[in-house]
């Protein structure tokens, strides 16, 4: 099968590799008929994420027909379409029964070199390096899914791919980002970063409650997107002081809740501080440029949350803990716990609620992956988010090839 693969930073390459098999009996074997590109790829892709192998299969954001289950799989059957939540669950241990699914104790074969970095292991991710489990991802044509009784949620309608692909991740991850700012009638919650999860983390917070909205970025067509299809109110960094513009725009109190949806190579484009944080993060002296961050914090109002979605690998310096803890900060994070969600969140799409596609901006073939990825990181063609087709719509339904392989 061809199959989108890492080899090496800033680089990556579709090749030839050996089809999936089950390996376990609750594996699932699914074609994939939609894989996307998520900024948390970027990490990857810039080197930035250790435990990266030249020809580790790129990709977490997937969905499919399954083609073939193993002997424990009872509630999926071949010719089922699904939706594969990035997060690889088990569904039994003590986090999975308390819906923490991104911290499942079972999924990480390689818990060891995670607890080195992090003190414990989260759950095994799809294609996302081998300190979380060096699972093969799907931006590929085919892909074994692990637990596929936990995890895959069937689509039994005609919704259109490309309005549930993003249950995959993004959608649920804006959301919890949202979710987790408590959410009151009449707040403003400011959100750092329009790209992907950005703009779910907008529009779930007016699904939420929200009076206001505030999207901050520095890209016109990323903020034109905000306000034009999120309804969010927006601040541009690079032609504003942000602090300032918040405070005036809350009264001088500040938000009442801040969502950084941008993570580890958070951009700022003036100042010493920045410099400081490109200098250390190339050098590998930090693993992140915190900017974002540290602004969410400092802009949050007195006994305000800040609500952290944006993927953070390692160790920040320069961090406000003096903010946080005379200000009485309350800061909930985490990689989403997307099983949880699958189901509102679904529901949600097909009352209309939202059409999560139109973060879509690029729809490309799997050969195009290259591409796609040098255009999401660049900026190019006002891309906000690529889908790949590893199929075209003609060939939907074309046996698997023969075979076997790991």
């Amino acid at each position: 099968m061809k199959a989108n693969c890492w080899t090496g930073r800033n680089t990556v390459e579709v090749q030839n590799v050996p089809d999936p098999k089950i390996l376990n009996a609750r594996d699932a074997i699914v074609r994939i008929t939609s894989s996307a590109i998520c900024g948390s790829d970027l990490h990857l892709y810039d080197g930035y994420v250790p435990t990266m192998k030249r020809g580790d299969i790129l990709g977490h954001e997937f969905m499919g027909e399954v083609v073939e289950t193993g002997p424990e799989v009872g509630d999926l059957a071949v010719g089922d379409r699904v939706v594969v939540p990035f997060p690889i669950a088990c569904g039994a241990c003590a986090a999975c029964e308390n819906g923490l699914f991104s911290v499942c104790e079972n999924s990480n074969p390689n818990a060891a070199m995670a607890e080195k970095l992090w003190g414990h292991s989260p759950s095994g991710i799809f294609g996302y390096s081998h300190m979380l489990g060096g699972y093969a991802g799907g931006q590929a044509e085919y892909a074994r899914v692990p637990f596929a009784d936990v995890g895959p949620i069937k689509i039994e309608d005609d919704l259109p791919d490309e309005s549930v692909l993003f249950l995959s991740d993004i959608f649920p991850t804006g959301y919890m980002g949202a979710e987790m700012c408590d959410i009151k009638p009449g707040d403003v919650i400011a959100v750092w970063g329009a790209g992907p999860v950005g703009l779910f983390a907008v529009a779930s917070a007016y699904m939420l409650g929200a009076e206001r909205v505030i999207a901050i970025d520095r890209f016109d067509y990323r903020l034109k997107k905000a306000r034009e299809q999120a309804g969010a109110e927006t601040i541009d960094y690079e032609k504003v002081n942000v602090l300032e513009a918040l405070a005036e725009m809350t009264g001088g109190r500040g938000p009442d809740a801040c969502i950084d949806a941008v993570g580890m190579e958070a951009h700022h484009h003036v100042g010493p501080i920045h410099a400081y944080d490109r200098a250390k993060q190339a050098t590998r002296m930090e693993t992140e440029r915190p900017h974002a961050l540290r602004e969410a914090l400092i802009a949050c109002k007195n006994g305000g949350t800040v609500s952290i979605i944006g993927v953070y690998g390692g160790l920040m310096d320069k961090f406000p803990i003096g903010s946080v803890m005379n200000r009485s900060l309350t800061i909930r994070t985490g990689q989403c716990h997307v099983q949880r969600y699958l189901k509102p969140l679904l529901k949600r799409i097909r009352k209309g609620e939202i059409d999560p596609s139109f973060v879509i901006s690029h729809r490309m073939s799997l050969d195009d992956a290259p591409r796609g990825y040098d255009m999401f990181k660049h900026k190019r063609d006002d891309c906000t988010k690529v889908v790949l087709k590893p199929f075209s719509s003609a060939a939907y339904g074309t046996p698997r090839p023969s075979g076997g392989g790991a």
